[in-house]
């Protein structure tokens, strides 16, 4: 593994001496026993704020730092694989900064690196470069060490990178925690951006995309396991009934488990309109612990809504796929996919079912603005419909298909009285004792508002009754308010 990469004279290069060692972690944070670098520290006189600079001179790889003795040099033992780069990147640049650490029997184990706020102005505490740059890092996956031998043969997460050299140095600091292909394209984008021979507006469009694409923390397919008793408490949470429903969901929660990856095939929910399909996906994206984006199928008849336009027209942009990567700001998320029934319904240029195809192979969605291909292993569909017929035979071979019942009268009865009238209330500051239903009045609720599938009616007609219990409270001065079948029949 070659040297930091600090010297521009080839001969330095070869005669540089390297003093460390890497290790391999995936933690999302460092501490005294799981530290960034480990420095030498023979004379134990390191305190546990020092400040200095990562070099390398012509013999080995070193941080000079300040002692009441003067400047002292401290060899480089061992780097976490995820920070060579960045480590190379502060000694290049020579950006003054400040470790903490301690003192151990394997030398000064390092786990937090800041910046100074002085120095060659290439960093300033106010840009949070480096603050940012150590999260995102911390998020990522570990490269191997073959993959960072090629690379340096080669030439609060909010923070969005919009400046060419900040883009810079981040595409330098990242190293291989990108994918292959989309580390070549940045380069490549880079390049433009910086070029004088190509028009302001396609310097314009580079930039723009780099900088949507550098907000995205590139993650790798590995899933943790996910706790099945939780897991079971939020499908319970959220759902009446439907056992076969939520059995069907445990099985993939048990696959995850077992292989600590995502399932091949996403789930598509199936049933009449108000039955909690929608509900269902959110409650999926809670046991994932991933956060979650929506396509509104029957509100998209353009493929190029999905996969954005061609940076030949001045207005180009991503499509909303791409946008959802962005907004997100991971790799890894749920596409809840509404009303996928709809999809075969395009106007004009093309069908947008064709689009989901890409999106639902995993093996890579291309956005027209962004001209390159995004991993999408990490990417799990959970698509609703009302009719399975109207969806075509290679987009439903992508899901596994859970079919979702309307639910009896006695079971809207239990929703009504164990969820949705206790929610309404909750909502409206009222005691479940201000508004009661009794057994007739509760079948005279389902006989006269309950008239349609699905528990939608259900919940309007509690918030019918919690208004109307409200009003006679505050304007008729009742304490509280029971309702009977004739009660009902009257509001």
């Amino acid at each position: 593994m070659p040297v930091f990469d600090f010297a521009n004279d080839d001969t330095t290069k070869e005669e540089a001496v390297k003093t460390y060692t890497t290790f391999k972690s995936d933690e999302s944070q460092a501490s005294v026993d799981k530290p960034i670098i480990v420095l030498e520290n023979k004379n134990g006189d390191m305190a546990h704020h020092v400040k200095g600079i990562f070099t390398n001179p012509s013999v080995r790889t070193s941080f000079e730092y300040e002692t009441e003795d003067g400047t002292k040099s401290a060899d480089i033992l061992r780097v976490d694989l995820r920070f060579v780069s960045l480590i190379g990147w502060l000694g290049e640049n020579h950006i003054p900064v400040r470790l903490t650490g301690e003192n151990t029997d394997n030398g000064y184990a390092v786990y937090k690196i800041r910046e100074t706020g002085v120095g060659n102005g290439k960093l300033s505490s106010e840009d949070g470069f480096l603050q940012f740059m150590m999260e995102r890092l911390f998020a990522s996956a570990a490269p191997s060490e073959e993959e960072l031998d090629e690379d340096l043969a080669e030439d609060d997460d909010d923070m969005k990178l919009t400046s060419i050299q900040s883009i810079t140095d981040f595409i330098t600091c990242a190293g291989r925690t990108f994918p292959d292909n989309i580390r070549l394209w940045a380069r490549r984008n880079l390049a433009v951006a910086k070029s004088a021979e190509v028009t302001i507006e396609e310097r314009r469009h580079a930039q723009r995309a780099l900088s949507i694409m550098t907000s995205i923390q590139w993650k790798s397919n590995y899933f943790e396991a996910i706790d099945p008793v939780a897991a079971r408490k939020i499908l319970d949470e959220e759902l009446y009934g439907l056992e076969s429903v939520k059995q069907r969901i445990m099985e993939t929660v048990i696959q995850i488990n077992r292989t600590h990856t995502l399932p091949s095939y996403g789930i598509l929910l199936c049933g009449p309109a108000g039955v909690g399909k929608s509900q269902i996906a959110y409650a999926v994206a809670r046991i994932l612990k991933l956060p979650w984006t929506t396509l509104d199928m029957s509100s998209i008849n353009d493929p190029e809504q999905l996969t954005g336009s061609s940076r030949i027209y001045s207005n180009a942009k991503p499509g909303i796929i791409m946008e959802a990567f962005a907004n997100s700001g991971t790799s890894n998320l749920v596409f809840i996919i509404n009303e996928l029934d709809k999809a075969n319904s395009g106007k004009g240029n093309g069908n947008p079912a064709d689009v989901l195809l890409t999106l639902l192979d995993n093996l890579g969605f291309t956005d027209n603005y962004m001209e390159c291909m995004i991993p999408t292993m990490g990417v799990y569909p959970i698509a609703t419909a009302n009719v399975k017929a109207n969806i075509s035979a290679p987009l439903m071979s992508r899901f596994a298909v859970i079919d979702i019942p309307d639910y009896t009268v006695e079971e809207k009865k239990e929703i009504f009285r164990r969820f949705s009238l206790p929610k309404v209330l909750k909502r409206l500051g009222m005691s479940e004792d201000e508004c009661q239903v009794t057994d007739d009045g509760l079948d005279a609720v389902m006989e006269k508002f309950v008239i349609s599938t699905g528990i939608r009616n259900v919940e309007q007609a509690a918030e019918h009754l919690a208004a109307n219990a409200l009003y006679q409270i505050e304007v008729d001065g009742v304490k509280s308010v029971t309702f009977d079948r004739a009660m009902v029949e009257r509001t």
